[in-house]
């Protein structure tokens, strides 16, 4: 079906199309890539119908999609290249721009160049929180009046390598 022309389809003419959302949410543009790659062509004697729910090709739901991706700046080349990857959990950054944000560059991931100055250094930037490495176990808060509970050494976790794999067959 080409942009302009009326659909065949009886649903399509009583339900008419389904509207696009005036602001785009991350929900909106997620549900979209679902719309397009679930609702993709699948050829058949009669011509492309809907592989998901049999209607001619492109469906309500397929239309939607590609009208609200193409609202949020992907163009079309990009929505066929979703629908031919055929993953519906594809993640589209939101807001998109055509070259995506732009990566923070490091002193570190900054090419060295013979008889260049050292890169700069910023200012003393915040220090990340520190979580607890993997292993480590976080301080538990008691209640005033209860005693903690003390468990004897060897009972618990064990180092992931020396827990089999699998369960064993008894």
């Amino acid at each position: 079906m080409r942009v302009g022309e009326q659909s065949t389809d009886p649903i399509d003419q009583v339900l008419g199309e389904v509207p696009v959302p005036v602001p785009l949410t991350p929900e909106d543009v997620r549900l979209a890539v679902r719309a397009v790659v679930v609702h993709a062509a699948e050829e058949w004697p009669s011509g492309p119908l809907c592989r998901n729910d049999g209607a001619t090709y492109p469906c309500r739901l397929h239309r939607w999609g590609r009208r609200v991706l193409l609202t949020h700046g992907l163009n079309e080349r990009q929505v066929d290249a979703l629908v031919r990857h055929g993953n519906p959990f594809v993640h589209v950054p939101f807001p998109f721009t055509v070259n995506g944000p732009a990566p923070a560059r490091t002193p570190t991931s900054v090419p060295a160049r013979h008889g260049a100055a050292p890169p700069r250094t910023p200012a003393a930037a915040p220090a990340p929180p520190a979580y607890p490495v993997r292993g480590q176990a976080a301080a538990r808060v008691v209640t005033p009046g209860a005693r903690p509970a003390v468990r004897p050494a060897g009972h618990g976790r064990t180092t992931p390598a020396a827990t089999p794999r699998w369960p064993r067959a008894s």
